[in-house]
């Protein structure tokens, strides 16, 4: 899969929702009740970080939630990509763009949401053939205006900017012509996953995939 077929998939997974889930999970339990609510609240695209010794088991249970499309965060190197297509990611995130990532994930067919911040970045990310890119970290960087004035010289771009977007700002990216989704965590907090609040959760996701773009 080069470059260009994965940002093609990957603008296919930002146009599912104008919110990607951004997941910690601890708890592998908390995977598929999880999946279920935020699917049932609108927002099918599910991006769980690699950051607990769970991630992988969490991929795999909300890989069997109907309607949800899973895929892998905090992608670092080709031996996160492998584990995370194995376990069934059917998307992957990093924060950044290297090559051996790149080739890694052209190993594994597995699409690819990098990160980029500078137009420098951004330009490579291109000349690589990614055109569908995560703008990150995105509130530290400069917020919407960032965005903003990096589709002035690169309109063919579309971001999902992550980092720091919330319910309260959400609104600003998301009204931008080069922003196709946003990531947030808001959505799932962790004091609701450890009470199993799977209800509240759902309205959450709820009020997020009512947001307009």
């Amino acid at each position: 899969m080069t470059p260009a077929d994965q940002s093609t998939e990957a603008r296919k997974i930002c146009a599912l929702a104008p919110i990607i889930p951004v997941l910690v999970v601890k708890e592998v339990a908390h995977a598929a009740p999880l999946a279920r609510a935020l699917v049932a609240g609108g927002l099918p695209a599910l991006e769980v970080t690699l950051r607990t010794p769970a991630a992988l088991e969490a991929i795999r249970a909300m890989a069997d939630v109907p309607g949800g499309v899973v895929g892998a965060g905090t992608l670092l190197t080709p031996a996160d990509v492998k584990a995370a297509k194995a376990a069934g990611a059917r998307f992957g995130v990093s924060p950044g763009l290297t090559e051996t990532l790149v080739k890694a994930c052209q190993d594994e067919g597995l699409p690819l949401l990098p990160g980029c911040v500078t137009a420098s970045e951004v330009m490579r990310a291109m000349e690589w053939g990614y055109s569908t890119l995560k703008f990150f970290p995105a509130e530290s960087s400069g917020g919407a205006a960032a965005v903003k004035a990096l589709g002035g010289p690169l309109p063919q771009v579309g971001f999902c900017p992550t980092g720091g977007v919330s319910l309260k700002n959400a609104r600003d990216y998301l009204s931008l012509p080069n922003v196709l989704c946003a990531g947030g965590s808001w959505v799932a907090p962790e004091a609701k996953m450890i009470a199993g609040d799977w209800a509240g959760i759902e309205t959450l996701a709820a009020e997020a995939s009512a947001l307009p773009r």
